[in-house]
């Protein structure tokens, strides 16, 4: 008898674990929480650069110092920037929360490198605070070299820390309502140039009760993606590096967690 029991724990938690890796096609790591429940992942804590999902620090971090009704100046460096961007002037001047809408809708790198040289001076400086908000958060398998999220040697993170680092995103009220906008228009301080922008994250407003949270794509992290859907008082957070087709599987995901979450009948 005790023979049989062992075999049928073992085969159980042999399942089990088989089980933890539902969707093993989808990316070359990825984590599924319901609810807060961890639920679902691969290679979790496996360290691989994480794009434009970055620019969540630098957006919490930009929320955490305070006044977002701040005038920053555009610096020359932030202006050269390269990638995505919204081909800001040096010299001109936004809010900080302007900046911070084009940052995480439309992933501008020029927008977010002058949220960092506003806040710390240089964005050297802000990587620096980055680096130690991260270590706060017990973001372990986390390193930053750069506040947009640009290919470099040693900036790296995992889906485990993203997860860590999404949970303080929705938090925050004022981040969780521009990740969910679908469309968004600033203006210089001088009134003299409006820019009008789009949310990159095509979940938003075509998957029911998506709030964001933030789109990535380099050469080397491939394609990336946080996505938090809520229905009802279930939540679905999703975490996806290197991934594959993000927006269909993403979709395929957030529609088995919530059937997960459905009450058994």
């Amino acid at each position: 008898m005790r023979h049989l029991i062992g075999l049928w724990l073992l085969c159980h938690v042999t399942l089990a674990a088989a089980l933890t890796d539902l969707f093993p096609d989808v990316a070359s790591a990825y984590r599924v929480e319901i609810d807060g429940t961890p639920t679902w992942e691969r290679k979790a804590h496996d360290h691989l650069p994480p794009a434009s999902l970055t620019k969540l620090m630098t957006a919490l971090l930009a929320i955490e110092q305070g006044d977002l009704q701040q005038l920053a100046t555009i610096t020359p460096a932030a202006a050269r920037e390269t990638g995505a961007r919204l081909k800001l002037k040096a010299g001109e001047r936004y809010r900080l929360h302007d900046l911070l809408a084009a940052t995480l809708m439309a992933s501008a790198n020029d927008a977010c490198h002058a949220l960092a040289d506003a806040i710390s001076g240089s964005e050297r400086a802000f990587v620096a605070r980055m680096n130690q908000r991260a270590a706060e958060l017990g973001m372990h398998d986390t390193h930053f070299k750069n506040a947009c999220g640009h290919d470099a040697k040693g900036h790296y993170s995992s889906a485990h820390d993203l997860t860590q680092l999404a949970h303080k995103i929705i938090e925050q009220p004022v981040l969780l309502q521009l990740t969910s906008r679908i469309e968004q228009d600033i203006r210089s301080s001088d009134d003299k140039r409006k820019i009008s922008f789009e949310n990159k994250n095509a979940l938003v407003g075509r998957y029911r009760g998506a709030f964001g949270l933030k789109t990535g794509y380099t050469a080397r992290a491939g394609k990336c993606l946080i996505a938090y859907a809520k229905r009802g008082d279930t939540k679905v957070l999703l975490v996806l590096l290197h991934g594959n087709d993000r927006w269909w599987d993403a979709v395929d995901i957030l529609d088995v967690a919530f059937a997960e979450a459905l009450p058994k009948q």
